[in-house]
């Protein structure tokens, strides 16, 4: 898919990061951070590495890069050679030559292909990274919001997508929060992991570089704001395929919200909305209609990740000191991760900030139930007199014969306790008012809710 199209599956603050212009120019950071590591130790002529600097600072991706290093002139050269690097060291080095013909035969010495790419491709997931936890920070923020403010607004609770017991709007909302301190953390974990220099030379030894590798690794990770690993990690993509799998979980999360509030903003059920406006949410052929075009975009993201992530997992099994065709796909993979991760919580964010709850359907759609949520209610408090199982089997019966007449469950329950004496003893009509009330079903939810904001907000 062209990438401008593409983009309507991506958040660009997190997206821009990842882009072809955003690689040349953390491929050119790297060239330059290693001319001048090696000008520190001696290996390099500092004029020569300070010419090399100069050359790529001017791919510090603010514009898009000119020829001959645009993607459409690099392409064609990279799929020849097997790698992006082998054409961009050529272009970097003739660019260098024609300032200084000296400095050029300086331009990556000691490094290899993957070298590079696996940087870049570091500095790019720690800006992307930077963008996305902001994302997921709007996120949580506006949940735990909402968790509090509906603390107590009742609604029917429902399981395998049936009417089960009474919740509240908020304990719902903090089930969508309780797992959102747990993704910041690991993803974080992830990404600072995954933010690693790789500098080994042609088999990962550093063999070229004199006995000076380690100063040149740790003078470069201090200058690009990387971790400096204890050894090069060519065929060791654990780091990815961890970080990988953060991004899928997150995009999951945001896509759990965006099913719920899908299901809840069907017009049958109408307990909230995603927020309008110009051009949102319409319909090339019905003018009516309010589509959940927040949600879609999560969902779509949270059904992509997987697959994705299986890709690198896959990639574990690299062979000896560099995989064929496996780390290869490490880019364009994790380039995916982050706009399914991106778009599903800036989406997210953005529907949950304008998010229409109607609290007036919650109750109508409580009552719709005929008093059927009450009845785990009704036969516990039986059960303290009649005994567990004698109460589910009388509550079964009552239940039954209630739907089959068509009956609300109070009015069965007044009729049975007319006939039998001893049902109304066990159920006297005070108790039975108060078991119809939500308000007096919410058990732990409001401590659960206040734990969960808690959590949240100390993370």
């Amino acid at each position: 898919m062209p990438a401008q199209l593409k983009n309507q599956f991506a958040s660009d603050p997190v997206s821009r990061h990842l882009d072809d212009a955003a690689l040349i120019a953390a491929m050119a950071r790297f060239e330059a951070a290693l001319a001048l590591a090696e000008a520190d130790a001696g290996l390099v002529d500092r004029q020569a590495a300070e010419t090399i600097a100069a050359v790529c600072l001017a791919l510090d991706g603010t514009t898009p890069p000119a020829a001959p290093f645009d993607a459409a002139s690099l392409v064609p050269a990279a799929r020849r050679a097997g790698t992006l690097a082998i054409p961009f060291v050529k272009a970097l080095t003739a660019a260098v030559a024609a300032r200084d013909a000296q400095a050029a035969r300086w331009v990556h010495w000691g490094a290899t292909s993957q070298d590079v790419l696996d940087t870049a491709l570091a500095l790019q997931v720690q800006a992307a990274g930077r963008e996305l936890l902001a994302q997921l920070t709007r996120t949580g923020d506006r949940l735990a919001e909402l968790a509090l403010s509906h603390a107590a607004t009742p609604m029917v609770g429902r399981t395998l997508l049936q009417a089960a017991t009474p919740i509240t709007f908020g304990w719902k909302v903090a089930g969508w929060l309780s797992p959102l301190p747990r993704l910041q953390r690991n993803l974080a974990q992830a990404l600072d992991e995954a933010s690693m220099l790789q500098l080994g030379g042609a088999a990962g030894t550093r063999a070229a570089l004199n006995g000076q590798g380690d100063a040149v690794a740790a003078a470069m990770a201090a200058r690009l704001g990387l971790n400096d690993p204890p050894m090069a990690w060519h065929s060791s993509r654990d780091r990815v395929a961890r970080l990988g799998s953060e991004l899928a979980l997150v995009a999951g999360a945001m896509a759990h919200i965006g099913r719920d509030i899908s299901l809840l903003m069907q017009p049958e059920v109408g307990e909230v909305a995603e927020p309008t406006g110009e051009g949102r949410g319409g319909s090339s052929a019905m003018p009516h209609k309010r589509n959940p075009v927040g949600s879609m975009l999560a969902l779509q993201a949270g059904l992509r990740a997987p697959g994705l992530v299986a890709t690198l997992l896959g990639q574990q099994m690299g062979e000896h000191e560099r995989g064929l065709g496996s780390w290869q796909a490490d880019w364009w993979t994790l380039g995916e991760l982050f706009d399914c991760a991106g778009s599903a919580t800036d989406a997210m964010g953005e529907c949950l900030e304008g998010l229409v709850v109607n609290v007036s359907a919650m109750h109508e759609n409580l009552e719709r139930t005929r008093g059927f949520v009450h009845a785990e209610a009704v036969t516990i408090a039986l059960g303290r007199t009649l005994g567990k199982a004698a109460a589910q089997q009388l509550m079964e019966q009552i239940c039954t014969a209630a739907i089959d007449h068509g009956q609300t469950l109070r009015d069965a329950l007044t009729a049975a306790r007319l006939a039998d004496v001893a049902l109304a003893r066990a159920l006297p009509e005070a108790a039975l008012t108060d078991l119809f009330d939500p308000a007096t079903q919410r058990g732990d939810a409001q401590r659960m809710i206040e734990r969960v904001v808690h959590q949240w907000r100390d993370c």
